[in-house]
């Protein structure tokens, strides 16, 4: 396999992250990031990379083939489809967009120019996630009745769109993927602000997915201790992943009777998400396919969010589509 050259576009503390792996893959070419003490640091970490503040010159760069847009949510579109334009591939970090009309017309541009897009669904390369998708495939759990994803954990910027658009991206992600069914319907949609405003800290959001599954996402950005559970729930079994764990993060409990209950722990091999999620997207490149967060699964996860985002706000979400959300996501990841 030849090696790519993959610029990273934004590096806040999330897009450290992948700089890192794309580092270690052999793989990046150079940095850009707006914020010069942000450049300089990098320098002085990886001297013999190209660190950069103009996105522009990272278009124009013959030698780089793929671009990593890891920028605040609202900023996704208009890099992202320059970079295509550019003749780059590109991954972006989830969201791919705030508004799926603009998603479908990413995943519609990278088709025409024959590029990869990839969307950064990161729970959809995890081990302990992709190991319960096995379990399910094999009918360990039974029918899937239903599914429940909490994410809560406590963010002072408060800095996207909402709570919603910043974590459930993962929830709805990683629940289709592991049902491998496409969500048909938001049934419910409430948010609440502690900061008395439209930006919602608090939110929970129903599904329903093809063959009646139905699925609950609370996320939250003002809990004071971190939650990273999923549940699955089937006629046979019940699995957890509870992401917070050190060990034993996947558990299957079996139920025959009110009575008796057997628990059992699943191994899998752990390695980092992010560096497989990078891995698949070089081999992606390399071998021209889509990508498992491709930009369909994108715009379906947007599509879901839109609709609960209307049902949660309705009218007040035009006053949204105008807010510049000027911290950057580098500040808060």
């Amino acid at each position: 396999m030849r090696t790519h050259k993959v610029a990273v576009i934004g590096c806040g503390i999330w897009g450290k992250n992948v700089v890192r792996n794309f580092y270690n893959l052999d793989a990046l070419h150079t940095v850009c990031d707006l914020d010069e003490e942000n450049r300089k640091n990098l320098k002085l970490q990886y001297p013999d990379i190209n660190i950069i503040a103009n996105s522009d010159e990272v278009l124009a760069n013959p030698e780089i083939d793929a671009v990593a847009v890891v920028t605040p949510s609202h900023t996704h579109y208009k890099i992202v489809r320059k970079a295509i334009e550019a003749g780059k591939h590109v991954y972006v970090e989830k969201p791919i967009s705030t508004v799926s009309a603009e998603a479908k017309a990413l995943t519609d541009i990278a088709n025409k120019n024959n590029m990869v897009l990839m969307v950064g669904h990161l729970l959809m390369y995890h081990p302990a996630v992709n190991r319960l998708k096995m379990l399910i495939n094999e009918g360990v759990l039974g029918n899937i009745r239903y599914v429940q994803s909490d994410r809560l954990n406590i963010n002072h910027f408060k800095n996207d769109r909402s709570v919603m658009w910043d974590l459930a991206p993962h929830d709805v992600s990683m629940t289709s993927y592991i049902l491998g069914k496409e969500p048909v319907r938001v049934i419910s949609a409430v948010g609440a602000s502690s900061d008395n405003n439209d930006i919602m800290d608090i939110t929970h959001v129903t599904i329903e997915y093809e063959d009646g599954i139905i699925a609950h996402i609370s996320d939250s950005w003002i809990h004071p201790v971190k939650r990273v559970n999923l549940l699955v729930r089937g006629t046979k079994a019940t699995a957890i992943f509870d992401d917070t764990l050190t060990e034993n993060k996947l558990q299957i409990f079996e139920s025959s009777s009110p009575k008796i209950s057997k628990t059992e722990v699943l191994d899998y091999i752990e390695i980092e998400p992010l560096k497989l999620e990078c891995q698949h997207f070089l081999t992606c490149i390399e071998q021209g396919k889509q990508a498992r967060s491709d930009g369909h699964n994108g715009f379906n996860v947007v599509k879901v969010l839109e609709e609960a985002e209307k049902i949660m706000l309705g009218d007040k979400v035009k006053s949204l589509d105008n807010v510049d959300f000027a911290l950057s996501r580098s500040k808060k990841q």
